[in-house]
């Protein structure tokens, strides 16, 4: 799985996006609500890392994500 994060422009926020090996799209949710996505993609207990790896992902580039 790989993640990447979309910077938005004007009155759009900020998305960011998970896509499979195939790149295709997964999940796509706003940067400043990444918690909404926490319990569908299996991370219950795991917040806080999750919420620091948004944080700290820069924007455009695409990363290896794993649920594990």
């Amino acid at each position: 799985m790989f993640i990447i994060k979309v910077k938005g422009k004007a009155k759009i926020p900020d998305y960011i996006q998970l896509r499979d090996e195939k790149m295709v799209l997964i999940a796509y949710f706003r940067a400043d609500r990444p918690l909404k996505m926490v319990k569908k993609l299996g991370l219950e207990g795991r917040e806080d890392e999750f919420l620091q790896l948004i944080q700290d992902l820069p924007f455009g580039k695409l990363q290896k994500f794993a649920l594990v």
